[in-house]
């Protein structure tokens, strides 16, 4: 007899294939009561109706250890056992009921649990096999087999039920996998968002600004401010288009030109110092520049500065990054994009500090070794 897993609220319909398609089939072995009252020349009507009244005691029995698994020792397998131990000296072919009890203990129990019932399910049968006083043909016929197949049936239980429940916990593993891929991809997405437009917006905002502040006065400069927004926007939606195909890859080089143009749109000195000798991997540049772009748009937001200091150098066998202000410093609540900004530094081993006692200091340190 094989029996599917333990049932469980994730695996309803399971269980319902199991009970349409499998449950019952289990219940032919109950035919093993029929041969006595067929056979044995004493028997009379009373040995049938102990047939049915077996039947109709053991089915309830039987539907109990699937409804409610956890109740299955003593809901099913113990009076299932103790139906067995009354109705076997009267009808031998009742020692099917201890393999199913075995079958029962088997699925439900640990397997030290398990091999235990089947100990006691075995002392059990053969005490009765000694004191039946059923004659010996029809008594070997019916208590012969079910002490071998409590053991055959009830150890194959045993590795049916282990193989669900392993391949239940892996079902539980790959979709916390699957949950965990999806919140990461989520908050990929946020960060690309935030990343992409973030600046692109601000700066459009600053030449819209000063558009309309220059629109009277000069508008020469508002002409200017007014294309400055719209190569702005455009370049936007390339970056819009090339992150939808897969195919952005943001640079130091580019980054530095779009930060000059936004900080002087507010009236921001931008001074810059990097190595160039140096050559980046494709992937720390990438990221290295998206950090830039957040670094910028926060001081061109937030800063109220004279002027910017942006530096690339090798420090201690590290590549630092350093963004400086000389605007209002303080201490700010870290937002979206410096939580971003450490995350996508954290991926490649590095760190980012902050500091804002005098103006606001950002500091991007990624080790040498993945960053060359």
């Amino acid at each position: 007899m094989t029996t599917t897993h333990e049932p469980h609220p994730e695996t309803a319909s399971t269980d319902s294939s199991w009970w349409s398609e499998v449950g019952w089939v289990h219940l032919v072995y109950l035919a093993f009561l029929i041969p006595q009252p067929i056979y044995d020349p004493d028997s009379g009507l009373w040995d049938w109706v102990l047939v049915v009244g077996i039947v109709l005691v053991f089915l309830p029995l039987y539907v109990f250890a699937w409804v409610r698994p956890d109740l299955a020792r003593w809901g099913s397998v113990v009076p299932m056992t103790a139906l067995g131990v009354v109705t076997t000296p009267l009808n031998s072919g009742a020692a099917v009921l201890f393999v199913y009890a075995a079958a029962i203990a088997g699925v439900r129990e640990s397997r030290r649990i398990a091999l235990r019932w089947f100990i006691g399910l075995t002392v059990v049968l053969c005490v009765l096999v000694s004191f039946s006083p059923v004659p010996l043909p029809q008594r070997l016929w019916g208590l012969g087999p079910p002490l071998v197949f409590i053991w055959i049936i009830g150890l194959t239980q045993i590795e049916q039920a282990e193989r669900d429940r392993e391949a239940a916990e892996l079902r539980l593993r790959n979709a916390r996998v699957e949950h965990l891929a999806t919140v990461s991809e989520r908050e990929r997405i946020a960060r690309e968002l935030h990343d992409l437009l973030g600046h692109s917006l601000t700066s459009m905002i600053m030449h819209a600004q000063l558009c309309q502040n220059l629109v009277e006065v000069d508008p020469a400069r508002a002409r200017e401010a007014a294309a400055k927004a719209e190569r702005t926007a455009r370049a936007a939606l390339t970056e819009v288009r090339a992150a939808v195909s897969g195919l952005r890859q943001a640079s130091l080089d580019a980054e530095l030109e779009s930060a000059r143009e936004t900080l002087s749109s507010v009236g921001v000195e931008l001074v810059t110092r990097c190595d160039r000798s140096l050559r980046l991997v494709g992937s720390t540049e990438h990221e290295l520049a998206l950090a830039l772009r957040e670094a910028i748009t926060n001081v061109a937001r937030h800063a109220r500065a004279r002027s910017c200091c942006v530096s690339l150098s090798v420090v201690d066998e590290e590549l630092r990054l350093v963004i400086a202000d000389d605007g209002t410093g303080g201490r700010h609540r870290a937002g979206n994009g410096l939580a971003g900004m450490r995350e996508r530094i954290s991926v490649l081993g590095g760190r980012v500090e902050w500091s804002g006692s005098a103006g606001t200091t950002v500091t991007i340190a990624v080790p040498l070794r993945v960053a060359t």
